[in-house]
């Protein structure tokens, strides 16, 4: 029996546009390494999928490459030719008959990708800037996109919108987030040019701004009832310089501005504080969605393992909850909640459940042999 404790979590929640969501979870992106070397859709990856999309009211998939030149991952899958829509069909098609509501996260990794990955093996910016290593030292010195390849890529995310359509998907999730290339372009530390896609912050906009405007001009042409555009961004960076909470003030009112169906706040702590730029001591996440002052839905994710956890998220504001690693470890999760089981919930990864949980091995291997990215049951 469903503890009203918990409700809130299991409201309808419908977007502007009219699409209507089940219940206030979503399942954040998360990259899986499961794909074909060619970009398609895997058959484990598909199953992955079809176990995580019986109870979240809407599913955001790993990101896709809207370039081939902008391959992030091995294993990823992409959306950057015709030839990719079936299998992206697939995908939409699984994750829809579960219930949820499906969306494509597109993205560019510029010069996060590794070289290994790409066709030249050289990366990308918006400057010859490299990226900082974890564990130190740095990456590999990207090359600067000249002024046509930028607008090239703009509109490669423009075609993977129209893919994206095709395929069926109930929308698309701009990837501004986590040092990838939207964010590569509004950051000061990876952004040194001096011509209309950089300088000062207004200019290092111009770039997620017209991935934007390309983004909603094919749903525009091409989706014949409600299309979601999100985009999902990180609010601060390590580096100095770097983006403050002042500059992400700045991307969060453009954004807005322009208008999308919502925002999506990339934590890995919901609570985290800020660094600088800003003279407010709260969370991040209350910051930003006083912000937004409701203009557009906030999507707010990072640690939330229990029932708990989301539904306190939930009070600060944001209109609905993104669980990535608690549903790699439960995917019952929300079902749990909705039979008022939320104390069964799973909070550590069980290392002896492979199967029944239905994690591809390569993803598998990622989550056992990467220290402290999930908790592991003793």
């Amino acid at each position: 029996m469903l503890n009203t404790e918990y409700s809130p979590l299991l409201e309808t929640f419908r977007f502007t546009g009219g699409t209507e969501l089940k219940n206030r979870v979503v399942m954040a992106p998360m990259t899986n390494f499961s794909s074909h070397e060619d970009g398609s859709v895997s058959r484990p990856e598909i199953d992955y999928y079809i176990r995580r999309s019986q109870g979240a009211g809407m599913v955001i998939t790993a990101c896709v490459y809207v370039s081939r030149g902008g391959k992030g991952f091995p294993g990823e899958f992409g959306a950057d030719h015709d030839g990719l829509i079936p299998g992206l069909r697939e995908l939409a098609e699984a994750i829809k008959g579960q219930g949820a509501k499906a969306v494509l996260q597109i993205f560019h990794g510029g010069r996060q990708c590794p070289p290994a990955q790409l066709p030249d093996g050289q990366t990308v910016s918006a400057s010859a800037v490299p990226s900082e290593l974890q564990g130190g030292g740095q990456g590999q010195v990207p090359r600067a996109l000249t002024d046509e390849e930028i607008t090239a890529i703009i509109a490669d995310f423009g075609e993977a919108t129209r893919r994206a359509i095709e395929a069926g998907f109930d929308g698309v999730e701009i990837h501004g987030a986590n040092g990838y290339l939207l964010q590569q372009f509004f950051s000061p530390h990876s952004n040194l040019r001096e011509d209309r896609w950089g300088g000062d912050v207004q200019k290092r906009l111009s770039f997620p701004l017209a991935v934007l405007r390309t983004v909603k001009e094919a749903v525009k042409q091409y989706a014949k009832g409600p299309f979601l555009v999100g985009y999902r961004f990180s609010p601060e960076e390590p580096e100095t310089p770097g983006i403050t909470m002042a500059e992400t003030f700045t991307l969060v009112d453009a954004l807005t501005e322009e208008g999308l169906d919502y925002l999506h706040v990339s934590l890995m702590e919901l609570w985290s504080l800020p660094r600088r730029g800003t003279e407010d001591s709260r969370p991040r996440i209350e910051q930003l969605v006083d912000r937004v002052s409701g203009k557009v839905p906030v999507i707010g994710v990072g640690s939330l393992y229990t029932a708990a956890d989301a539904l306190k998220a939930l009070g600060s504001g944001i209109s609905l909850v993104a669980l990535g690693r608690p549903l790699l470890i439960d995917p019952d999760w929300v079902q749990k909640v909705a039979e008022g089981r939320a104390d069964d919930i799973e909070t550590r990864l069980d290392t002896s459940a492979q199967a029944e949980l239905v994690i591809p091995d390569p993803l598998w291997n990622a989550l056992i042999h990467t220290p402290g990215w999930l908790p592991l049951k003793p």
